[in-house]
């Protein structure tokens, strides 16, 4: 082997070799057009009482969490009751979100979520529900998704109720004269001298 082709060989390894240290770039979920078929309009479910009180329903935007087990990747999903949004061969619908007001005890946040599912690899399997519920922040076992590769959760849902608006635009009330007005402090009264006391006592 000549010299001239010593040296394309050492490049062409050095080339190799330098590719193969590279990092290959980390996954990304990747949001694919919904079907035809879910982007009907269900019947919306039925609402807690008291949903009616604070954002409109239309109005209100849940922030939905999505994990693919199989690749670790995580990511957050803001929508609007009614939206439909598809990650790969998952699919989330969100048909309402709610949260207790500011006055109700327990603090509760709440979504009503369907999650299709397709075949995995099979670009023409139908998608299959395999989640249609209400989930809750404050208590994630009381619903779960039961699924070997994805896991979907409710974060918030974002709304406002009468009232907190202008609590939290108005300034704190400022003290009344009463109570801003310094106490008075009592004066002691003096001691009687010896002369005041025997003229007393005669």
């Amino acid at each position: 082997m000549g010299r001239g082709h010593r040296v394309a060989a050492l490049a062409l390894a050095l080339g190799i070799l330098a590719a193969c240290s590279e990092q290959p770039p980390a996954p990304r979920p990747v949001e694919t057009e919904v079907p035809e078929e879910f982007r009907r309009t269900d019947p919306q479910p039925a609402v807690p009482a008291g949903a009616t009180i604070g954002t409109p329903l239309q109005e209100r935007v849940a922030t939905i969490g999505l994990l693919n087990k199989r690749n670790n990747i995580a990511q957050d999903l803001t929508m609007k009751p009614g939206e439909t949004r598809r990650v790969g061969d998952v699919i989330i619908a969100l048909k309402a979100c709610e949260r207790t007001a500011p006055w109700e005890l327990p603090q509760e946040t709440g979504a009503f979520v369907q999650v299709f599912v397709q075949q995995s690899g099979n670009d023409q399997a139908p998608f299959a529900r395999v989640f249609s519920g209400w989930l809750f922040k404050e208590s994630p076992s009381l619903n779960v998704v039961e699924h070997p590769i994805y896991d979907v959760w409710i974060k918030d849902c974002a709304m406002r109720f009468p009232g907190e608006e202008a609590s939290a635009d108005s300034p704190p009330p400022a003290p009344s004269p009463r109570s801003a007005a310094p106490r008075p402090t009592a004066t002691p009264t003096p001691a009687p001298t010896p002369s005041e006391a025997n003229q007393d006592t005669a």
